[in-house]
């Protein structure tokens, strides 16, 4: 194993003989499935390019129609009403923890870049907060340390396209997964246990049961090395990804011993119908503002997953509430936090057991639609829809009514792109544009659609006008020079902004839709 990222004394400290020892057993018993596991999505890309519908797997009927149920959830993690979420730098820490919010999901995934710097120190700040240790005083003087009652942790390690370039074996990187849930887990599981707790994670990008099969070896294995029981691990998978959708059942079957739920991971969704439908004439969506949770094809989507999760006694976990209350304007907080109410009163009444927000201001707002309908209990998996099962049509059935392209919608793609992309490239991946919190998951929809709307010729904007690449180019000149007054000509100038257009125009107006911009930006870190 050869680490090429900076080791000061602190980093050293992480990479004990133990960590680095699982490390290296996890990759090199799993490293080759995983890029099995990914030229099977190569190969099912093919077959999607040519036509071939996704459909509820034949081979895997038997399991979809016995009865079975998922391990019972430790009681630290009955009740997840409230679960925020955010990277993991020092001051997020301890702020998610103390936030009031049932559980923190500490990112190492979509709201974080992936510098080296990020990686191991986050590390170091979630082994830190699980001692009890962790503290941070800001420039300001400002001093945040831990309440007595925090929120329970969850970990999100990078998904399985990732790896982590600093670290190779025999040549090769490593598994970003494999790095940021060995080294976790190494460091924190006897201690979290002892606590009364233990080792719980998000699984993302996950898109098919092999895939969850693979995650389940690899907890199998790390609990092996530690004389930790089987099941001690807990693991809720985001279904972020519209192939996944087909395969709910199986996934919280792969992982049965080891399940705690499944997570509607909206914005990706949307992202991965275009990434996995690219070629197909039809599909074209709207301002991405008009893809609502309301739109039938995402009523589908969550009505599977929560009828999916509640007949295995898994928790089904609601999405991301993105907006970040204003200090300075309180008509914009009225009408965001209206909408942040109404979305959770929607999720509560599905059935959903617990949802997700972004900022510790909003937990209060998200908790009382929960309070409302659930009352003294910790989640409703014993509520059951006796509605007919959700149709492999009603999941592919992308029509939004009335929906439209405007111009608007358009210049909103490029501009949090062209934001978003210029922090990432800055070691920043979880970004404040607009009083929203934008990730890679925004950032990839932004992208995706604007690639859709130049390689379909019916893509048209609200005036008649085609998406072109002159239009395009038109319109990232006006954004650029909003931005540029927005952050004044000095910070523009230093800044990555000229990197992040030059990349998001690549991607935009590529001829073959590439899969992830985090892969490619990531060689620019």
């Amino acid at each position: 194993m050869e680490i090429t990222g900076r080791i000061t004394p602190e980093i050293a400290g992480i990479f004990t003989s133990e960590a680095l020892n699982i490390i290296a057993k996890l990759e090199r018993e799993f490293g080759d499935r995983r890029r099995e596991l990914l030229q099977k999505r190569n190969e099912r890309q093919l077959e999607l390019n040519a036509g071939q519908k996704p459909a509820f797997p034949a081979a895997t009927a038997s399991i979809r129609e016995k009865e079975w149920s998922v391990a019972e959830s430790p009681p630290d993690l009955q009740r997840r009403w409230i679960e925020i979420t955010g990277p993991t730098d020092r001051k997020m820490v301890i702020n998610a923890l103390n936030s009031g919010a049932d559980t923190y999901m500490a990112d190492f995934e979509d709201s974080n870049a992936p510098t080296w710097e990020n990686m191991v120190q986050g590390q170091i700040n979630l082994r830190d907060a699980v001692q009890g240790t962790i503290t941070f005083r800001s420039p300001e003087g400002k001093s945040y340390r831990l309440n007595e009652k925090a929120s329970v942790l969850m970990v999100r390690p990078r998904g399985w396209h990732l790896h982590e370039k600093h670290v190779r074996m025999d040549g090769v990187p490593v598994s970003g997964a494999l790095f940021d849930f060995g080294l976790f887990f190494c460091h924190n599981a006897r201690r979290l246990i002892e606590k009364g707790t233990g080792p719980y994670f998000y699984l993302p990008k996950t898109e098919s049961r092999f895939e969850a099969r693979l995650w389940n070896d690899v907890f199998s294995m790390a609990q092996d090395e530690l004389n930790i029981p089987r099941g001690t691990i807990r693991a809720t998978v985001l279904i972020e990804n519209i192939l996944a959708a087909f395969e709910m059942e199986e996934i919280l079957y792969e992982l049965r011993d080891h399940a705690a739920g499944l997570n509607a991971g909206r914005w990706d969704y949307i992202f991965s119908i275009i990434r996995k439908f690219r070629n197909d004439q039809e599909i074209v969506f709207p301002d991405r503002s008009q893809v609502t949770m309301k739109v039938p094809f995402m009523r589908a989507y969550t009505d599977l997953l929560v009828k999916t999760c509640h007949r295995r006694r898994a928790h089904a976990i609601g999405g991301m509430a993105a907006f970040i209350p204003s200090r300075k304007d309180s008509r914009i907080n009225e009408v965001a936090l209206a909408n942040v109410r109404e979305d959770k009163e929607r999720e509560a009444g599905d059935g959903f057991d617990g949802t997700w927000v972004a900022h510790p201001d909003l937990v209060a707002t998200a908790r009382e639609p929960f309070a409302k309908v659930l009352g003294v209990e910790p989640h409703q998996k014993d509520r059951r829809s006796e509605d007919a099962r959700v149709t492999a049509k009603e999941l592919l059935d992308f029509r939004v009514p009335g929906g439209q392209i405007s111009e608007d919608g358009l210049r909103n793609n490029i501009n949090i792109a062209l934001q978003y992309l210029e922090s990432w490239l800055g070691g920043n991946g979880c970004v404040p544009i607009y009083n929203l919190m934008e990730d890679t998951a925004t950032a990839e929809i932004a992208r995706a659609q604007v690639w859709q709307w130049l390689h379909r010729p019916t893509a048209v904007l609200a005036d008649g006008r085609r998406v072109t690449n002159g239009l395009l180019k038109e319109l990232m000149d006006g954004e650029s020079e909003k931005i540029k007054a927005m952050a004044g000509a000095e910070r523009f100038a230093a800044g990555k902004y000229e990197l992040s257009a030059e990349i998001f125009e690549r991607l935009a107006t590529a001829e073959t839709f590439v899969d992830f911009l985090t892969l490619e930006a990531y060689e620019h870190l």
